[in-house]
């Protein structure tokens, strides 16, 4: 079979599936946006250690780092792109204040849809751009990347689930915040400026608080 299929690449399919998973469920039917949250948070645990997985492996071939850069991008665009544009969906659904708007103005219906469609397309664009310059980079010097140019489309794995979560807490409907945020990140996806990659530490630190974040998502529900 074509492709390849080690440990190396473990965590990148884990993320398509949860995302895939998270898509399917938050559109069907009544599907709550919770789901997809968890399925965001956990997208974004496979996405924090997944560099660091592959790079154990130090006899990769070419092809094999070449077809690592290639498909973690395009899970990331399925996981970090089409996903939180799912949960925005799922969310008219569920926020009675975004169906009275909706109903009553057809122009912000349409707006709405074209955030998602701007959201998706600034994070193909981005990702993209990342493997052209990660490809370039790579036959000029060894490591791994230090710096990123943009935000980078993980962020949203620990971006919006902060916004749903805070919605719970204050028991205000935050829908039209999740929207906003959708469109500012969609132009820092594509803005010009240079951002420190995050070390370890850094990492952990995402990652303990995404954490904290699916306990707390748990707990609030439970009491629902």
């Amino acid at each position: 079979m074509i492709g390849v299929y080690d440990y190396t690449v473990i965590l990148t399919y884990l993320s398509l599936i949860s995302a895939s998973v998270g898509i399917v469920i938050t559109l069907i039917g009544a599907g709550h946006p919770c789901i997809g949250i968890f399925c965001l948070l956990f997208c974004g645990l496979c996405d924090a250690f997944d560099g660091k997985v592959a790079n154990t492996k130090k006899n990769r071939t070419k092809e094999e780092k070449q077809f690592g850069i290639q498909i973690d991008s395009l899970s990331d665009l399925i996981a970090f792109g089409l996903l939180p544009m799912c949960i925005g969906v799922s969310l008219l659904n569920y926020s009675p204040f975004m169906q009275n708007l909706i109903n009553e103005n057809l122009i912000l219906k349409g707006t709405l849809y074209i955030i998602f469609i701007l959201y998706v397309l600034a994070a193909l664009i981005r990702l993209a751009y990342f493997n052209v310059t990660e490809d370039a980079r790579q036959k000029k010097e060894s490591g791994v990347r230090k710096v990123y140019t943009g935000l980078p489309v993980t962020s949203s794995a620990i971006i919006f689930p902060t916004i749903i979560l805070f919605q719970y807490l204050l028991k205000v409907d935050l829908s039209i915040l999740y929207y906003v945020i959708l469109l500012c990140m969609s132009f820092a996806f594509l803005l010009k400026f240079k951002l420190k990659k995050l070390g370890m530490k850094g990492i952990l630190t995402l990652v303990f608080f995404g954490i904290v974040e699916f306990i707390l998502f748990i707990i609030l529900n439970n009491l629902k």
